[in-house]
């Protein structure tokens, strides 16, 4: 079996079915519309949106489209996602269902927010070496 090796999110989604390629540029359009400043980028050879790491990856699946914001949202929002099928890092959005939109932005707002922290973290500890 011969792999893609996707280059671009462009490319990756043109790869897609036509019904999947909806709901990932439909799940697209909600990221980028919270997290405006993050580059796309593939990463495990998935569509992701790196600020200065990587925010959340997402990505199709048979019945599903796959969204991978990390652990810890998945454990703040706990109840919120209860009707979904979720794992240590993932959460599952079947197909015939839509995309929880307001929950999709305040999963990547609170990843945004992470991912600030870490870095000043990285920042300060830097400093500190110095």
């Amino acid at each position: 079996m011969i792999s893609t090796k996707f280059k671009t999110v462009d490319e990756y989604l043109a790869a897609q079915a036509p019904a999947s390629r909806k709901i990932l540029v439909e799940l697209r359009a909600i990221i980028k519309s919270v997290a405006p400043k993050a580059e796309e980028v593939i990463s495990y050879n998935m569509p992701a949106f790196k600020q200065h790491g990587v925010l959340v990856y997402y990505a199709a699946n048979k019945n599903h489209t796959g969204f991978y914001p990390t652990g810890g949202p998945i454990k703040v929002f706990t109840k919120e996602l209860e009707t979904y099928t979720t794992s240590k890092g993932a959460i599952q959005f079947p197909h015939d269902r839509p995309i929880p939109v307001s929950l999709v932005k305040k999963i990547v707002k609170l990843r945004i927010k992470e991912d600030k922290e870490r870095e000043a973290l990285k920042t300060t500890r830097k400093k500190s070496a110095k």
